[in-house]
């Protein structure tokens, strides 16, 4: 699959996620099998650029691979200027959001809450299409709601103006992330336009990968909440897709390292003091299926200190293997 002139090789990609795809993440995820990462969401407002949140999300400084940057909002100048600032500072795809469900973006008329408005959609798009040089993406939901599905109509405005590539997440704006992903609308979707489609929603391994791909029709898929804790599953599903056998169960030694490098990124990028707080949430995901987790979780989140947190997961995977030997 191409975008504009880059050549996505791994037809896999990490979706853009508020507080979890940071340039950490995103380095992860792209050395365990991503073709392609796409940033946190980053407002239009030049008012928040300056923030030490906005900063954070902006670096990719060091960063290898595509910098592919979202930026949110609902004032077509507005968004033109945001992708102006981020293509100068070296991203080289503006991707726009028009799927966050969050109540706080959708109601500022942002995210997925544009989809009711075609025409302010088509004036957006047009304005950061011909704000940068750079392949401009979009990302949608499969509509507002049951009764406002116009998932096809946008997709059609969208390649219309020029947009790059779409990325479909398979609900709407009112199913928020509750029922089963709408594959049959990513399909009808892909038949309406030629621009390449990225299927998204509910994509938890490498069989329903494959299913999604062949359902849909799509160019590629997007990952996201089960790449939480789980960053592997990109090399999991990538081996699938190539040679139609799973990999081995991750080893617990190597799900020690690349959580602890995990962790330790966080620190550099962070500080230690931000860095602890945020490898809780992190810790936590990638706990989610080992056995007994919720009492070391519980341990782990008063842990205030960076080596007291590696030296605790330590412990634990060592507590774990003696475990799984004694029996």
């Amino acid at each position: 699959m191409n975008i504009g002139p880059y050549a996505i090789a791994t037809p896999i990609i990490l979706a853009p996620m508020a507080g979890v795809t940071d340039r950490p993440f995103r380095s992860l995820c792209r050395r365990l099998g991503a073709g392609m990462t796409v940033s946190e969401m980053v407002a239009s407002n030049p008012a928040l650029r300056d923030s030490r949140k906005s900063q954070l999300r902006l670096s990719h400084e060091g960063e290898d691979g595509l910098r592919s940057v979202q930026i949110v909002g609902g004032e077509p100048g507005m968004m033109a200027d945001a992708a102006r600032f981020n293509a100068d500072a070296g991203a080289q795809i503006i991707d726009i959001n028009m799927g966050c469900p969050a109540k706080k973006v959708c109601s500022k008329a942002a995210g997925s809450a544009l989809m009711r408005d075609p025409e302010l959609v088509r004036d957006i798009l047009k304005a950061v299409v011909g704000a940068v040089d750079v392949p401009v993406t979009l990302k949608i939901r499969t509509g507002w709601s049951k009764d406002l599905k116009n998932g096809v109509a946008i997709a059609r405005i969208a390649e219309g103006e020029g947009i790059a590539a779409l990325a479909v997440h398979g609900r709407t704006r009112a199913d928020a992330f509750e029922g089963e992903a709408e594959y049959e609308t990513i399909a009808a979707i892909k038949s309406a336009v030629t621009i390449p489609v990225i299927a998204n929603g509910d994509i938890t391994g490498p069989e329903k990968a494959k299913f999604v791909l062949e359902k849909t029709g799509a160019d590629a898929i997007m990952l996201g909440r089960s790449a939480q804790g789980r960053p592997w599953i990109f090399r999991e599903i990538a081996h699938f897709l190539k040679t139609g056998a799973k990999l081995p169960p991750i080893a617990q030694a190597e799900a020690l390292e690349l959580m602890q490098g995990h962790m330790r990124d966080l620190y550099g990028f962070y500080g230690e003091f931000m860095g602890v707080r945020i490898a809780r949430k992190h810790a936590s995901w990638y706990l989610k299926e080992q056995e007994d987790a919720e009492g070391f979780r519980h341990h782990f989140n008063g842990l205030d200190d960076a080596k007291a947190q590696l030296q605790a997961v330590r412990e634990y995977f060592a507590a774990q293997t003696q475990a799984r030997l004694a029996h």
